[in-house]
């Protein structure tokens, strides 16, 4: 089976008619996506170059971040001010003039699960429990094979007996959200309202490489198919709800700064 995603940055001038001449919103997922994927999280840095492309596009357009990165963290890797970001997949978002948290209710149940956890998967090489505010994020990247089944056992057994909680995946991760009807694409229609940004004349584009993107882009999708816009960042062609896509960060920091040309000539 064979999928193709037109890339925005080699087709991007048909990429820019699709815009039908209203204004960009860009909302941007950062691990895989503008910083390279490391082995631990604190290495994943986003590029200064990369970084001087979204302060440029600040200027010029709405610009928000939309992470599994826990709030504070995310804000201080792209250490660009003035910026919406939303942290912990959007249950923590925070902008000028915006504060809103989702599931405040839930972290007791997080607390909990992390205890659990923690004395589970501590004596398991390699595996890392990342606690976030509204999420815990269970890293098994520098595990070896043969242990990685018993901590995926480990994190079932967390969520199938703590049911306000719920399990997702992503790359060499598993994560414990809270059992809500809340993602990153809900993130982002909410940001659309809380931002005044819902109007016709606005086109959200969402930029993101990873499972969790697939709710943003579904949510645009669902928006109507002039409303909005999903790039999803892959090195290997697969099924996305994204209507276009780009290589890798490097690609799309350079498609960014080719959207910051065309933006300022007008």
């Amino acid at each position: 089976m064979t999928f193709s995603t037109p890339s925005a940055f080699a087709d991007f001038d048909a990429f820019t008619a699709a815009l039908a001449g209203r204004n960009p919103a860009l909302f941007l997922d950062y691990d895989g996506t503008l910083a390279a994927i490391a082995p631990r999280p604190e290495l994943a840095v986003m590029p200064e170059q990369a970084r001087a492309v979204v302060r440029r596009l600040s200027a010029l357009c709405p610009v928000a971040f939309v992470s599994g990165r826990d709030l504070d963290d995310l804000a201080g890797m792209v250490a660009v001010d003035g910026l919406v970001y939303a942290g912990s997949h959007g249950f923590d978002l925070r902008g000028p003039d915006l504060r809103r948290q989702v599931g405040v209710e839930y972290l007791p149940d997080l607390d909990d699960a992390e205890r659990h956890l923690r004395g589970h998967l501590d004596g398991i090489a390699g595996t890392l429990v990342e606690r976030k505010r509204f999420a815990i994020a269970i890293h098994t990247r520098q595990v070896a094979p043969p242990d990685k089944p018993a901590v995926a056992d480990a994190v079932r057994e967390a969520v199938e007996t703590r049911p306000r909680l719920r399990m997702t995946g992503g790359k060499e991760l598993f994560e414990l959200r809270p059992n809500l009807p809340w993602d990153k694409g809900r993130a982002v229609l909410a940001l659309l309202e809380a931002l005044g940004l819902d109007g016709t004349g606005t086109v959200p584009i969402y930029l993101g490489d990873d499972e969790t993107d697939e709710d943003a882009f579904r949510a645009l999708a669902g928006l109507g198919p002039a409303a909005g816009i999903g790039i999803r960042v892959m090195e290997t062609p697969a099924p996305t709800a994204a209507g276009w896509s780009l290589h890798d960060p490097d690609q799309a920091a350079a498609f960014l700064g080719r959207l910051a040309d065309w933006l300022a000539a007008g």
